[in-house]
C-alpha cells in the first residue's frame, strides 16, 4: 500500500505540471496583448518595453511558465490584471464556494445514488427497481440549468422556502449558510446520482449472480450477511471510479449554478476573467480546479487500492 501512495503521489504531481503547462501555453494562443491591456493602446512604446522586461514577457515561452509555476509553488499566483490585487486572495475568497458546492453536491450525488442503487438492485424488477430506473431516466433527460431553474421557481419564489440566489459564509450563519446551498447542491447532485444509481444496481445485479455468491447461499448464509460481508465491497470496486468520475463533473459543471444562483465561486470568476482577459486569475483559478480534479483521482486510486488488492502494485 506504500508504494501504492508514493506511486500515485508522483503521477499527481506529473498530472499537476502537465495541466498547468497545457493552461499556460494555451493562454499564449490569445491575441491579447497583456501590457497593452494594462497600459492602454495609447501607450508609448519604451513604456511598454519596460513593463515586458518588468514581468518578464520579453524571455521565451519556457522560461516565463518555469518561473510562473516556480511561483505557484511558493503561493505567488501573479497580480491580477483587473482589479490589481494578489491572485492567491481572490482565489483564497472563492475556493470556500466551490468547495462548498463539491462537498454538498457530491454527498448528495453519493448518498442517495448509493441507496436506490442498492435497493434497486437487490430485488431486480421489484417496484423499487421500477421507480429507481424511471427515475434515474427522468433525471439523466432532464438538463441540469433548466432542474436548477425549476427548483428555484417552485422553493424560492412560489414556496418562499430558501433564498432565490446569493452565498452567506458560514461565519456569518451556520443556518443561513446551509440554505443558500440547497437549491444548488440538490441541482448539482441530479445527474450525478442518476449515473452513480444506474450504476451500482447494475454492479449488485451481477455480483449478486456471480457464482461464489451463489456458493455461499448453497452454504445457508443469512442473506443480510451476505449483502454486508460480500456484496457491498465487491460491488463499490466497480462504482468507486464512477463517483470519482461524477465528483469532477460536478467541479466542471458546478460554474453553471454559481451562475444560476449567483454564488461568488471559482467559476463565475473564470468567466469574468475570460470577459476581461485577466490572464493571471484565469490561470489560477484553472490550476486550482485541475488540483481539486487531480487530488479526487488520487483518493479514488487509494480507495481502490484499499477494496482490491489486485490493482496495487508488486
Amino acid at each position: 500500500m506504500r508504494r501504492l501512495i508514493l506511486l500515485r503521489l508522483g503521477m499527481s504531481l506529473v498530472s499537476l505540471v502537465l495541466a498547468a503547462a497545457f493552461v499556460f501555453f494555451l493562454i499564449q494562443l490569445s491575441p491579447v496583448d497583456p501590457v497593452v491591456l494594462a497600459l492602454g493602446e495609447g501607450a508609448e512604446p519604451q513604456r511598454l518595453d519596460a513593463m515586458r522586461r518588468e514581468l518578464g514577457l520579453d524571455q521565451p515561452y519556457v522560461v516565463q511558465f518555469l518561473s510562473w509555476f516556480a511561483g505557484i509553488l511558493r503561493g505567488d499566483f501573479g497580480t491580477s490584471f483587473f482589479t490589481h490585487r494578489a491572485v492567491l486572495e481572490t482565489l483564497l475568497e472563492r475556493l470556500p464556494v466551490t468547495i462548498s458546492l463539491l462537498v454538498g453536491g457530491g454527498a448528495i450525488a453519493i448518498v442517495v445514488g448509493l441507496a436506490a442503487g442498492f435497493a434497486a438492485g437487490l430485488r431486480p424488477g421489484g417496484w423499487m427497481d421500477r421507480v429507481v430506473t424511471s427515475a434515474v431516466s427522468l433525471a439523466l433527460a432532464v438538463p441540469g440549468f433548466w432542474f436548477a431553474l425549476m427548483l428555484g421557481l417552485l422553493f424560492a419564489v412560489e414556496l418562499r422556502l430558501l433564498p432565490v440566489a446569493g452565498y452567506v459564509a458560514f461565519e456569518d450563519g451556520p443556518l443561513l449558510w446551509l440554505q443558500s446551498l440547497v437549491l444548488p447542491c440538490v441541482a448539482l447532485a441530479l445527474h450525478g446520482m442518476a449515473v452513480i444509481g444506474r450504476h451500482t444496481r447494475g454492479v449488485v445485479i451481477d455480483v449478486l449472480g456471480s457464482p461464489f455468491i451463489e456458493a455461499i447461499r448453497a452454504r445457508g448464509t443469512p442473506p443480510g450477511r451476505i449483502v454486508r460481508r460480500y456484496v457491498l465491497k465487491n460491488a463499490m470496486v466497480p462504482v468507486l471510479p464512477v463517483i470519482g468520475v461524477q465528483l469532477a463533473i460536478i467541479i466542471a459543471t458546478s460554474s453553471v449554478m454559481e451562475k444560476v444562483f449567483v454564488l461568488p465561486g471559482l467559476g463565475t470568476l473564470m468567466v469574468a476573467s475570460v470577459i476581461s482577459s485577466d490572464f493571471p486569475t484565469l490561470q489560477g483559478a484553472i490550476v486550482v480546479i485541475a488540483a481539486m480534479v487531480i487530488l479526487i483521482n488520487l483518493l479514488v486510486d487509494l480507495g481502490l487500492g484499499l477494496l482490491d488488492p489486485r490493482v496495487r502494485p508488486q
